[in-house]
């Protein structure tokens, strides 16, 4: 086997990308009709935990039930407590809780921006730093987090 040089190697990843790539992946076991989102919280360069949107534990998926806010009519980013699942982000928050988990200081890497409800939990969280894929239509959620000191950054 020849040697690779370093030209040869793939492009690595820097830290911002590797988690987001990792949350894209995340993302993959959504259970919701609507939209896939997908969380990675880490913390000193180590993953914490992970959340995907869905509903909770024991519950019957939407695919099963079907999504309420759909057959309403509900708009994106509205009427929150209109749905059966839960944010990717406050499922990744969840687990940080349940395993005993300190996520103060921590960094979210989320494939889409959190809403308003979010952003109060990861406000009251600790979590100092927010990287995103993409938007979402809450502009509550950006004030919140502004207030709070806590940047918002779009990964490009």
């Amino acid at each position: 086997m020849s040697e690779q040089t370093q030209n040869d190697m793939p492009q690595r990843p820097d830290w911002d990308h590797y988690f987001m790539e990792m949350a894209q992946v995340v993302r993959k076991r959504s259970t919701c009709l609507r939209r896939s989102v997908g969380a990675v919280i880490v913390k000193d360069r180590r993953i914490m935990t992970t959340g995907y949107n869905g509903v909770p534990n024991k519950i019957h998926h939407c695919a099963d039930e079907g999504c309420l806010r759909s057959r309403l009519g509900v708009p994106s980013g509205q009427r929150h407590e209109l749905c059966r699942g839960l944010h990717a982000e406050q499922n990744a928050i969840i687990q940080a809780a349940y395993l005993g988990q300190s996520i103060a200081g921590s960094t979210l890497y989320c494939t889409n921006q959190p809403c308003a409800i979010c952003a109060k939990m990861i406000i009251n969280a600790g979590i100092r730093r927010v990287v995103i894929a993409e938007g979402y239509p809450d502009e509550m959620a950006q004030q919140m987090l502004a207030e709070a000191g806590i940047p918002l950054e779009i990964l490009e």
